[in-house]
């Protein structure tokens, strides 16, 4: 059976298709035949059965029934007694089991146990149907009913003696051979036009899958992400399921190859700006050395605390890469915990007030629990705190406030123009007023990705007054979720 299986399943879907439908009509088209075959057998030996009842005498002369059982005739002597309707066998059955010819049978009809039974315990009744062979083993019917005898005082049951009546089934029994043979070869019709039917129905319905099929070679032979599977608009079945599903998965895979192919460019040309420098200043240290001729000290500390803060950007550049080139939100939430945001804002509080001495950083802070990765929610708030410091003047004020849930951060620099508020959150976009600041592009990338990967939003707007307003807002509660057991 197992060996059937795999075989079975190592066939095209088509032949899969084509044999199950063929096997599905084979059962159904028997079941029907068998059906059909059995009521019409009944129909037919329910006619013979009433004929037989029919043409049952209800009593039989007494002297010609005792000179029937007292002589025994084993050949035909009279006509049949029991008039047009049935035209067969007639005899009287003893208790013993010895048949008594009566009438004009050419043949005796063999007694059963059955036969003697109703012999030797008369009753009145329809008698016991059964099938049977007369000595020449010819198919019969057979009814067996006590034996009425019309006597001197009125009708009896006879003794020991019941009556045996059968008309030849040959004809009935050629009629469902043939009718067997005619169900069968329309079965078999049935069962190769189905077999005809399911096969085309299979390549009807499997042309879109062949359609996909080729596709998908395609694109890996090509590795041409544009190719697309056309579908009706108005179609749902599974297969046009399957073609939308496709062609959103090749769009997916080309945006986020585009998009790779951005980052690789993007990532290259903010390298290639602080290595230029470095090679620059270690040129001119190594060229100091070689030629003896040493730069003056101030000019010297200058390259080198030059060169130490390209190494700092390119750390943290590499730093912001390798944030970016984590898994899709939603593939690597088994990192994510219940954090205390107001606590990561204090922290990162403390880290901005380090990087601006000069700045007034006022705070209001309220508890407030979320669930996302501490890591990088840390690493999005100081960014965000970084973010105000860098573009605020000299002396003036950051505002931070986190209240049910949204954090808020307004400075007071030169804010952000509207046309430009799109693209703020696009890696390695820069504003061209701020180029010429330390940074990588990267920081309000991340912030985005982290805040919409713990269900958050995040959005910057021009402040009153001037200056930005940066807000995030993330799901939460004012206190930690109870602890399972």
């Amino acid at each position: 059976m197992r060996t059937v299986l795999r075989r079975f399943r190592a066939l095209p879907i088509r032949a899969r298709l084509s044999l199950l439908v063929a096997s599905a009509v084979a059962f159904a088209v028997a079941v029907v035949s068998v059906a059909c075959w059995f009521v019409v057998k009944e129909k037919l030996y329910g006619e013979i059965d009433d004929d037989l009842r029919s043409g049952v005498p209800r009593s039989l002369p007494a002297s010609q029934v005792a000179a029937t059982i007292d002589t025994c005739p084993q050949s035909p002597s009279q006509s049949f007694p029991f008039g047009a309707r049935v035209k067969g066998y007639a005899q009287i059955v003893r208790a013993d089991g010895t048949a008594c010819l009566y009438g004009t049978s050419t043949a005796l009809v063999k007694v059963a146990a059955g036969d003697r039974a109703v012999a030797t315990d008369p009753a009145p009744g329809e008698g016991s149907l059964r099938n049977g062979t007369d000595s020449e083993g010819n198919p019969v019917r057979v009814l067996t009913t006590a034996l009425v005898v019309d006597g001197a005082d009125g009708t009896y049951l006879a003794d020991d003696a019941a009556l045996l009546i059968a008309v030849p089934v040959e004809g009935t029994e050629s009629t469902l051979d043939d009718l067997a043979l005619i169900l069968l070869l329309v079965s078999g019709i049935g069962v190769l036009g189905a077999g005809a039917a399911g096969l085309a129905v299979a390549r009807a319905g499997l042309r879109p899958v062949d359609r996909l099929t080729e596709a998908v070679e395609q694109v890996a032979r090509t590795e041409d992400l544009g190719i697309r599977i056309p579908v009706e608009d108005e179609s749902e079945d599974e297969v046009a399921r399957l073609s939308r599903s496709f062609n959103s998965m090749t769009s997916a895979l080309a945006s986020s190859r585009d998009l790779q192919q951005q980052l690789i460019a993007d990532a290259g040309h903010e390298l290639r700006t602080p290595l230029t420098s470095l090679r620059t200043n270690i040129e001119l240290l190594t060229r100091s050395e070689e030629t003896g001729r040493p730069l003056p000290a101030e000019d010297r500390a200058a390259l080198l605390a030059s060169v130490t803060a390209q190494m700092t950007e390119l750390a943290a550049l590499i730093g912001d890469l390798q944030e970016l080139s984590r898994p899709d939100p939603g593939q690597h939430t088994g990192r994510a915990q219940i954090v205390a945001w107001h606590e990561v804002v204090e922290a990162a509080l403390r880290r901005a007030r380090l990087r601006g001495p000069e700045l007034t950083i006022t705070a209001d802070v309220r508890p407030w629990y979320v669930r996302a990765e501490p890591s990088a929610l840390e690493r999005a708030v100081v960014n965000v705190l970084d973010n105000a410091v860098k573009f605020s003047p000299h002396g003036s004020t950051v505002d931070v406030r986190l209240d049910d849930g949204v954090l808020t951060v307004r400075d007071h620099g030169p804010g952000i123009l509207a046309d430009e508020l799109p693209y703020v959150f696009d890696r390695f976009w820069r504003s061209p007023s701020a180029r010429a600041l330390p940074g990588s592009g990267l920081g309000l990338s991340i912030v985005a990705r982290t805040v919409q990967q713990a269900g958050g939003e995040v959005r910057l707007d021009p402040a009153e007054g001037g200056g930005t307003t940066a807000t995030v807002r993330l799901p939460g509660a004012p206190s930690p979720p109870p602890e399972v057991p």
